[in-house]
């Protein structure tokens, strides 16, 4: 199994999925609590429900592979994303929950740690950053929108239930400010969602290692209630009306944030 699909298109757009991977390593099975061969951390049919990208022309790049080999959007030196609160690392060894996903004994070390990182992580990362480097030498400009999805009710990450869109910028740092605000004001214009801008979720390490505005790329992260497009318990079923009402309120942020970038260079 490779590591990622790629579909390359010539937009100014570049999508990531980064943990929508179903895929486990070899032996990795047997390691893991029998709870955790379900994959309930995986952020659900998000290459179904974004489903209209090639009508962006957007390129895509889709982990195959699931994050409890190595987690795509954390910060490959260890260095917490959100200090003080509950977080996993760039190989979880819990679930959101906090529970263990390992069995006794079979927690990896740092060479595996290591091991896992040079096989998955790196040839992810690789590719994303030709993507996007190609894309700024066509158009001079990129941008890059990280798409995720979590469950609404997360105790131990967040309180109550989750905004059903989540936009974050890395606080304004990864995205220039006339695209943050055209993206918020799509979310804003939306109706039958609620929705927040660097909320709890401000974009993870794709977003901020990538933003880049000054080098004119442009990274946002939309992190989806599970609830605003499928069945959240298992066996996490797609809905497929929920999803025709979500995907235009996606559509109107993503052509709002391109046209925003479009804008700025002219």
């Amino acid at each position: 199994m490779s590591v990622f699909e790629l579909i390359e298109r010539g937009g100014p757009l570049v999508v990531s999925m980064p943990h929508s991977g179903l895929e486990l390593s070899p032996g990795l099975r047997d390691r893991l609590v029998p709870e955790a061969l379900a994959l309930p951390d995986t952020d659900w049919h998000i290459p179904q429900l974004y489903d209209f990208l090639a009508s962006f022309n957007a390129t895509v790049i889709c982990a195959n592979y699931s994050r409890y080999v190595v987690d795509l959007n954390r910060d490959p030196s260890g260095q917490s994303l959100y200090p003080g609160q509950a977080t996993t690392g760039l190989v979880p060894t819990e679930f959101f929950d906090g529970a263990p996903l390992y069995q006794p004994g079979e927690t990896p070390g740092h060479d595996e740690i290591e091991a896992r990182r040079a096989t998955w992580f790196d040839p992810y990362h690789i590719a994303l950053r030709a993507q996007i480097e190609r894309v700024k030498a066509q158009h001079g400009f990129a941008v890059l929108w990280d798409a995720h999805s979590i469950a609404s009710e997360v105790p131990r990450l967040f309180d109550g239930r989750l905004h059903d869109l989540n936009l974050g910028t890395n606080s304004g740092a990864s995205c220039a400010p006339e695209v943050e605000a055209a993206a918020t004001a799509a979310l804003a214009g939306q109706t039958g969602f609620r929705a927040v801008t660097n909320g709890r979720f401000k974009g993870g390490w794709i977003t901020r290692h990538y933003g880049e505005p000054d080098a004119n790329i442009h990274a946002l992260q939309m992190e989806i209630a599970q609830i605003a497009y499928m069945s959240e318990g298992a066996p996490y079923a797609f809905d497929d009306s929920k999803a025709a009402r979500l995907r235009p309120v996606l559509q109107s942020v993503i052509h709002e944030a391109v046209e925003a970038a479009s804008r700025r260079h002219g």
